[in-house]
Order: C-alpha cells, then structure tokens, then sequence
C-alpha cells in the first residue's frame, strides 16, 4: 500500500511541479525554500545534532495556534532546540517573528523517504508534532524507524476528509500504527480518528489550543471597572453601552443605521465605534456627524462628563479594557467578506456578541459558539439590526448570551496543558519539574 501511495504521491507532484514553475515565469512568483522541501536543510537549523523537538504547522493560522505550546515546550525542555517547520510562505513569515522561543524555522520537506530522511538527519528530532489535520504516511514512517516519537495535535477532520479516509482504513491503520498519539480538539473528531484507523487507546480529547492562543487569561478579565482608560468612560457606568469593534469599511453605516434604532429605544445609549484601520478615523468621525450625532474622540475624553452620544476610539490598545462596559459588542470584519476578527475577548468578560457572516478566520470557533448559544451570528445588515433591538429590549436574552460565551471560554481553555501532559507521557526523560502555576502562566504569556 505504501508503494501505492507514493506513486501518487509523485504522480501529483510531476503535475503540479511544472504548473508552480510556469507560475513562476509567468508572475514572478519565486518558488521558496526549494532546497528545504527537498530535505536540504540549512547546517544552521541544528549544527550541534542536539536533541529537537520539531513543530509542524501549515500555515497562519496552525503557526499562531501553537504559540502556547511552543512556550510550554521551551520553559519544560530548555536543554532541546525547538524547530518549526511550516508548507506557506505566509507560515513561514508569521513562525519567523517568534523569535528567541523557537530556534529555527524551515520548510516541510516533500513526503517522499528519501527526502524526509535527509531532513530527519538534520533535525535530529526526539518528538514531532503535527498541528492540525496534516498526515504524511512517510514522515511518520521515518520517524517511527528512528524511535522518534509522533503526536497530531489540536487534531480535527472535515467532513470530506474523513469520508475520503474512510475509503483507505486499511491502510490509515498501518498510517497509525505509526503515530504514538492523537490529541483531537473535540469527542466528535477523536471518533473520526478511531474510525479511520487510530487505536482508541492513543487518542486523546484535549480540546483546541487556539482557545490558549486567542484569548487573554481569564485571571486578567475579570468584569471590574478599573484603571485610566476605563476612568475616563465613567460617564458611561450607568448607559447602555453598544460596542462596534475593529469595524471595516462598508460596515459603519450599518453600524450608524442600527444605533438609529437603538436610540429609539434607548434614548440616551452611547455607541462606542473602533475602526480597525488608525488611517480611517477622520473618515468614520465625519460619517458620524453627517448624521447628525455629537462625536467625540477618545484621545480628547478627560474623564468628565460627556454629552456625546458616540465615541470614536481613535487609540490603539484599549478596546479590551472597554468590552468590560460593554452591553452588546459587534464584532466588524464580518459584514463584509474580510473574515472576521477575533470576538473571544469580549467572550471572556461575558458579553453579548453579535457577529456577521463573513467569519472564515474563525469559522471553528463560530460554529461551536453558535450551536451553544453563546453568540448571535447574522446574515446580513437588516438581521444586525433586528437581532441588536431585540437584545437592547430582551436584557434577559442579553444576560444568557453573555453567560454562555463567558462559560464556553473557560469550559475550552487548557488545551495545551492537557497536550503537554501527553507530550511530556511520550518523553518521559530528562525533564525538568515544571509546576502548574509555572506552566499555566507559560502559557498565558
């Protein structure tokens, strides 16, 4: 079956190698890090042949995630050299501004043999770590040969992919057999593994480390008023207080229409709008007082009364401490297809949360907040509306929303610890005695 596999595999790669050399020609488009993918990696990446552990990411979006468990790593096993290796471009960049806590960044070798025994070679690793859904038969192979051991981290498989894995069990067993342990993000996932060959016994519900990597620690997001910034909002204690984040352009007319209508309701309701963009705060001012609202901006408040019925946060770095004023906070870059952004802070202080559509950034975390009730997710401009009014009239809806996210947040985090406990299980010599307040603030960092 092995022999199966990578005569497709290099089927692919003789159609594909020419279109990214034309590409090349064509666009300009160099081709990176050719010699690493071919498994000709730098002397520099471990001179010394020194025990490694080596992370494996795909992109942004796996590299940022692993952050956490790239700090318990270093603080658990300073003696190893801790090397990251990443398939895009875009990867690679993000893994290279960490920094002292990684010692070197590379690319992933091609899944051929000979290929991933030159990097093996090189890298000279005692633990692998694979993020996400990446399974490459020959790597783990190679690694089990070596007595290197393997582990899937903040593992999880699409709907496709696990009907394709499905059609191959009987070789995904074998695959497997050479994986020493799989930590899946939810039960869901952890059965996908076991039914496409994974032994019950190696894998492992540890939840999903982007909970550890995205929000603040929760010992630091307690709901109290406190400190300068939130001094000079004290005019807003005893207001509803409705909070448009990280807006994007297209989205603060929206943003206006439904505080129009919250206004209604609520007569003396502030609107506090943060545009994502610093190059765009005159922009969103000007929208504003076309229509007919007394704008103020944050970096002129003195901490007296104010009359405005919106504030302009025109600073940068404050908007977490304001979500703890918060009744309702619309999360931008969701109206328009931008992705998204991150709405797990305001989650943590409890907060109703709204967002748009466009959440691809997130789209995991939406949908488990979602199906929790733990945030309102929209179609268009006119449910934003619709939803907003009525959690301004239902306070109760408002309060249960706000309650569910909190709850979710604190229910999701510990990932990474309950990873590194595994990790740790796997090399289980040479380790130094690392307490759980230690480790907790490692990764809290």
């Amino acid at each position: 079956m092995y022999l199966l596999y990578n005569v497709l595999l290099f089927s692919y790669f003789l159609a594909v190698f020419p279109l990214l050399c034309y590409r090349t020609w064509r666009y300009g488009k160099p081709l990176t890090g050719v010699r690493q993918r071919f498994g000709r990696l730098p002397v520099a990446i471990n001179p010394l042949r020194t025990p490694s552990i080596w992370i494996h990411a795909v992109s942004v979006g796996e590299v940022l995630a692993s952050r956490p468990l790239i700090r318990a790593l270093r603080i658990t096993y300073p003696g190893h050299r801790l090397l990251m290796s990443t398939t895009t471009t875009t990867g690679q960049g993000v893994a290279q501004q960490f920094g002292s806590e990684l010692d070197a960044v590379f690319y992933a070798p091609f899944d051929f043999t000979p290929v991933v025994t030159l990097a093996l070679d090189q890298v000279v690793p005692e633990l692998l770590i694979v993020i996400d859904t990446e399974i490459w038969p020959n790597l783990f192979r190679a690694c089990r040969k070596r007595g290197v051991r393997t582990m899937l981290v903040n593992g999880r498989l699409s709907d496709r992919s696990y009907r394709r894995y499905r059609l191959v069990r009987f070789f995904m067993r074998k695959v497997f057999a050479d994986v020493d342990h799989v930590c899946a993000q939810t039960p869901n996932w952890a059965q996908r593994y076991v039914d496409i060959g994974a032994d019950r016994s190696s894998v492992t519900v540890t939840g999903s480390v982007k909970f550890d990597a995205l929000t603040p620690s929760l010992a630091d997001a307690t709901p109290r008023i406190s400190g300068d910034v939130l001094d000079c909002f004290g005019f807003a204690q005893k207001r509803l207080v409705f909070i448009a984040a990280s807006t994007l352009r297209g989205e603060e007319g929206y943003v206006l229409r439904v505080f129009t209508r919250i206004r209604e309701v609520v007569p003396d309701a502030l609107l506090i709008i943060a545009p994502r963009h610093p190059e765009r705060f005159d922009e969103v001012h000007a929208m504003a007082e076309a229509d007919g609202y007394r704008v103020q901006v944050r970096s002129k408040l003195d901490g007296q009364d104010s009359d405005a019925s919106i504030v302009l946060l025109d600073t940068i770095g404050e908007l977490a401490s304001l979500f703890q004023i918060a009744s309702i906070v619309f999360v931008g870059g969701s109206l328009v297809p931008a992705g998204g952004h991150n709405f797990l802070e305001p989650a943590v202080f409890g907060k109703a949360i709204v967002v748009g559509p466009y959440m691809d950034n997130f789209a995991e975390i939406t949908s488990e907040f979602v199906d929790k009730q733990a945030v309102v997710q929209v179609c268009n401009d006119r449910e934003l509306e619709e939803e907003v009014v009525d959690l301004i009239r239902d306070v109760g809806r408002r309060e249960r929303l706000g309650s569910a996210a909190r709850d979710l947040v604190k229910s999701c985090r510990g990932a990474t610890k309950r990873t590194m406990t595994i990790a740790i299980g796997l090399l289980a010599s040479d380790i130094r005695n690392v307490s759980d307040d230690t480790m907790q603030s490692t990764i809290n960092t």
